[in-house]
């Protein structure tokens, strides 16, 4: 999609990209083609320069060239392109804000293999790992868990950032990442109901009695949320395609689902239901 688009360029806007794939232009290739005719549009030279330079950054892949010169909302076009050099990603935390609050865990998820990291065991191998990868992909991310990874860790992630947090919004898909998973088919089994605060609470488990199925159970909640960013991607992207000339060339499948690598144990999920059952009074025990 990325080499169909013209929206990133000065002076050719959402309408003007629309006008040009009305005319038959649908790719950098066709603009170039036209750019030297007679009937030129207007700083057709700037948008000719600009056209090249793009496809030099992408030979080049550098996804956050394009991240920068996108409209608002857009971003999802460079998924294609960078698929392979994308990471899905989700934090916990221990729920305080400022300087009480830390990291208690990250997954990542590159489409393939899943990868975990844990407060006190191999969490600072984050670090080095991240910069594997030059996209990212998160719900809510862009408010949330970037900000919180940049102060925990005094780094800075120059990754593309793909918020489907705003695209789903934008196609009508509310009610946060549990309600957009509902609504696209989604189903979590064990975990239906479990939440961020649940979260919290099992890492209070984990660290107050050493119960390490409520670490497991953490982090199949963790690995949840981002494992199921991949499908939501690929939907939403297709979903956007809808728009475009290209529903049909350009429409993406998801991958396999990967090997979970924990599982969530009910017979703590239940215990903490029943310790907590003030903030859960709709849940009900796991069988």
């Amino acid at each position: 999609m990325l080499k169909n688009t013209f929206c990133h360029i000065q002076g050719l806007g959402l309408r003007s990209e629309r006008r040009l794939w009305s005319r038959g232009v649908l790719s950098w290739d066709a603009f170039l083609d036209g750019a030297d005719e007679p009937h030129a549009r207007p700083n057709m030279p700037a948008s000719k320069a600009q056209v090249l330079e793009s496809i030099k950054r992408l030979e080049a892949g550098e996804p956050s060239f394009f991240a920068r010169s996108l409209p608002a909302g857009e971003c999802w076009r460079l998924f294609a392109e960078f698929r392979s050099s994308t990471a899905y990603l989700d934090i916990e935390t221990n729920g305080y804000a400022g300087p009480s609050g830390y990291i208690t865990a990250i997954t990542l998820y590159d489409g393939v293999k899943v990868y975990n990291y844990v407060k006190g065991r191999n969490l600072n191998d984050f670090k080095r790992d991240i910069r594997r990868y030059k996209v990212v992909v998160t719900y809510n991310g862009r408010c949330f868990d970037v900000p919180f990874i940049e102060r925990d860790f005094r780094i800075r992630m120059p990754h593309a950032h793909i918020d489907l947090r705003y695209i789903l919004k934008d196609l009508g898909f509310t009610g946060g990442l549990k309600g957009c998973e509902k609504q696209l088919g989604i189903d979590r089994k064990e975990l239906n109901g479990v939440d961020g605060y649940f979260a919290v609470l099992l890492w209070q488990d984990f660290k107050r009695n050493r119960n390490e199925k409520s670490l497991a159970t953490l982090l199949a909640y963790n690995v949840q949320d981002v494992v199921n960013l991949e499908p939501l991607m690929v939907a939403a992207y297709n979903m956007k395609l809808k728009a475009t000339p290209f529903r049909s060339s350009h429409a993406l499948s998801p991958s396999a689902c990967p090997e979970l690598p924990f599982k969530a144990d009910t017979d703590t999920i239940n215990r903490i239901l029943h310790e907590n059952q003030r903030f859960y009074p709709q849940l009900s025990p796991r069988p």
